[in-house]
């Protein structure tokens, strides 16, 4: 499995800005944007809207590669992260404060629509829509999930278990990477031509680094509160220290990404599309790769 490097290793403070997410969550590997180029997404001059931008760690990483890139977000906080970010790479996004399901933008604007570890947050039927309304014809959309897998001996896998050690019912774990219902939904907002690929990276991350991840899953799927945060990252500390007290440690992550195309006209959100109205046949998997791809035949 392909090690990523240098290790995620800021400390708090140290990256300036507000948010332990900011600070500590895992880049985007190079191989992701080389693959999307492959598809057509991310080439040098392409105007791309990031939807859910947060921190803005998937708009830098197309704007370091010649794109213009929108960052649209309804949390200014993490904007403001994301512009002291950006200035570090040398960087210029331009963020706005607008919902990824009525953005404000021109109809047809976008070469490119993009969502990374967020589109299960949105109204996802809205938001596809409104994706299709941005893009100009023939354009693309990708929507990309980057997480930690719970792999059997894994540190994501002990993680998990320390979790529940404080939260029981929590029901988090052995989460989803690969999507398969998100191609539904941009196939019922008229998206075509569908394709995903995954593939699977070890991400380098110090301890502290790997303490603050844990701690954002467990405050937020889990539902931790702060007395109970404290308790799990003592306990997390002591495992690391005792088990695993070479640094970096080695986290597994799943990449995964699919990606379709704008090729009818651009629609409105106020024509909103049942899902159940474009039902979905031809689909086919090439079970070789790690890519699959969903057809829809026209109807005569």
């Amino acid at each position: 499995m392909t090690i990523l490097g240098p290790p995620v290793a800021a400390g708090p403070g140290e990256m300036g800005g507000g948010g332990t997410w900011t600070r500590f969550a895992a880049i985007y590997p190079d191989a992701l944007f080389h693959r999307l180029s492959l598809l057509g997404v991310g080439k040098p001059g392409q105007h791309i809207v990031d939807l859910g931008t947060g921190s803005g760690t998937l708009a830098r990483g197309f704007a370091r590669r010649g794109c213009f890139v929108t960052g649209l977000d309804i949390s200014d906080a993490t904007m403001v992260d994301a512009e002291w970010l950006d200035a570090q790479c040398g960087v210029k996004i331009v963020y706005r404060c607008r919902p990824a399901e009525m953005t404000g933008l021109a109809d047809g604007e976008a070469d490119v629509v993009v969502a990374g570890r967020c589109w299960s947050w949105f109204n996802r039927p809205q938001a596809a829509r409104e994706a299709q309304r941005l893009l100009s014809p023939g354009g693309a959309v990708a929507l990309v999930q980057f997480d930690p897998v719970g792999l059997p001996g894994s540190l994501v896998q002990a993680a998990e278990t320390l979790i529940l050690s404080v939260a029981p019912r929590w029901q988090g774990t052995g989460r989803a990477v690969v999507r398969p219902d998100w191609l539904v939904d941009l196939a019922s907002a008229g998206f075509d031509g569908l394709e995903s690929f995954s593939f699977d990276v070890m991400v380098p991350f110090s301890h502290a680094a790997w303490r603050a991840q844990v701690r954002e899953i467990a405050s937020g799927s889990a539902g931790l509160d702060d007395a109970e945060l404290v308790k799990l990252d003592t306990v997390l500390a002591d495992h690391l220290h005792r088990d695993h007290p070479v640094q970096p440690l080695l986290v597994p992550h799943r990449c995964w990404a699919v990606v379709g195309r704008a090729t009818r006209p651009s629609v409105t959100p106020a024509s909103p599309v049942a899902p159940d109205q474009r039902p979905l046949t031809g689909m086919t998997v090439r079970s070789a790769g790690v890519f699959s791809k969903l057809r829809r035949r026209k109807t005569q």
